[in-house]
């Protein structure tokens, strides 16, 4: 991914440094299994712990790569370079490319996965503060983009709060799904190897061993883990769309934070565009590329083929960097955005009073009026004030067929807007337990 859209955190997880890293304590670590076990001999082991504290020249297994066009004997080759040949004899002893490739992949996916917990609560945190920060401030609810009936805005961050806490929710799952590893050897019988190695290895890396692997971790672990970021992705556009239609300008209900300084087009001095939220929705498309690649890589060819291998050196770096970058991004936009309650109720008052239609229209039934013509007697009067710009209550009250099944009080009643938000706090119970 590139750096505009990359935190250094993240980032590091995939550098080639990491990824070497982790080669080598699974390298260690079973030599130490192996030894304990008395299939090589225990100074063996200790030596390679030399290399503890070495710094792996990636130019130069880089240069051994060319020749040998093999990545992993690339490192043992490095290896045995910086501890010596007699040290590194028994490195790699029963095991093959894969068990060091997707143990270390499983491992660097539950790192990634940790520092999106991170970024998630801080999201969270953003969209609790907020939802109860304007919980009574009403706006009009929208069905279809059309005005459909009051609500309030806190009612709409805390739907986004709640749509988050179950992503959190599946992707604690992925992690814990993910978080395997597979010392198995070739096809994965562990004929030359024992399942104790594999269990030593998982054991000091925090995975648990994979039940049964081939020559290559079960690839519907990965599928899942990525359908989850996938699915994040999707709330987050989720609230970036919500964000960008409320800084319409003939809404203008909310925009992003205008910093000082800042500006919104090289044309048109005027210009304040919802550009991290437009940006949001781009960059959920790519998260959400990963996906059927990921999915893709479940049909493997019998115990392994390396199909899968190109795709996940691409989508686990790039989708993991890149939702990093946006859910700490979406999380700035919440806590900064500008908010217009003054707006949302001059929005929600645009057609006087239209908003109230379901109100009268079952007030008509319990008048004892059929649905069919308490319907039709609401809408003539709604159309009034679609068509002409008429006054919604005025002119329920000036149709004699609605004053003879209501009273003048009881239309006024009906208009009363706190009858909308009576149920607020029950919903944030629900959402955010007793605040």
């Amino acid at each position: 991914m590139i750096p505009r859209y990359s935190r250094p955190e993240m980032v590091a997880i995939w550098s080639p440094e990491t990824k070497f890293r982790i080669w080598y304590e699974i390298e260690a670590h079973a030599c130490d299994a192996m030894a304990e076990l008395g299939v090589i001999p225990r100074e063996n082991a200790e030596a390679l712990w030399k290399a503890k504290d070495a710094e792996f020249d990636v130019a130069r297994i880089d240069e051994i790569e060319a020749v040998t066009r093999h990545d992993v004997i690339a490192f043992l080759t490095h290896l045995s370079e910086i501890v010596g040949a007699d040290a590194a004899r028994f490195v790699h002893q029963g095991m093959t490319s894969s068990d060091v490739l997707d143990t270390t992949l499983n491992v660097q996916l539950t790192r990634a996965a940790d520092i999106l917990l991170v970024d998630m609560d801080r999201l969270l945190a953003a969209l609790k503060r907020r939802a109860l920060e304007h919980k009574d401030t009403v706006r009009i609810g929208r069905s279809h983009g059309i005005h459909a009936e009051p609500t309030t805005f806190g009612l709409t961050l805390a739907r986004f709060y709640a749509e988050m806490n179950r992503n959190k929710r599946r992707l604690e799952n992925a992690r814990t799904e993910i978080a395997t590893g597979a010392i198995s050897g070739a096809v994965g019988s562990f004929a030359n190897i024992d399942p104790a190695v594999e269990a030593h290895v998982c054991e000091k890396l925090g995975l648990t061993p994979e039940p049964i692997s081939t020559q290559v971790i079960p690839r519907d672990r990965h599928a899942m883990f990525f359908a989850t970021l996938g699915v994040i992705a999707s709330s987050i556009e989720n609230i970036a769309t919500e964000i960008r239609h409320m800084q319409r300008t003939e809404v203008l209900e909310a925009e992003e934070f205008f910093s000082p300084g800042q500006k919104g087009s090289s044309a048109m001095p005027h210009k304040r565009n919802p550009v991290l939220t437009e940006n949001l929705t781009g960059l959920a498309r790519l998260v959400r590329m990963a996906v059927i690649p990921a999915m893709e890589n479940v049909a493997l060819w019998h115990e392994r083929d390396i199909s899968h291998s190109s795709v996940e050196r691409s989508i686990a770096p790039d989708a993991t960097i890149t939702l990093d970058f946006a859910l700490n991004r979406l999380a700035g936009v919440i806590d900064k955005l500008v908010v217009y309650p003054e707006s949302m109720l001059a929005n929600m008052n645009k057609f006087r009073g239209l908003v109230m239609s379901q109100r009268v229209l079952l007030a008509l039934t319990q008048a004892g009026v059929s649905r069919e013509d308490a319907y039709r007697l609401v809408q003539r009067n709604a159309m009034k004030v679609w068509e002409q710009g008429k006054d919604f209550k005025t002119e329920l009250l000036a149709d004699p067929d609605v004053t003879a099944a209501l009273t003048a009080a009881e239309i006024e009643e009906k208009f009363d807007l706190g009858y909308h938000t009576k149920h607020v706090d029950t919903i944030f119970a629900r959402v955010f337990g007793e605040t």
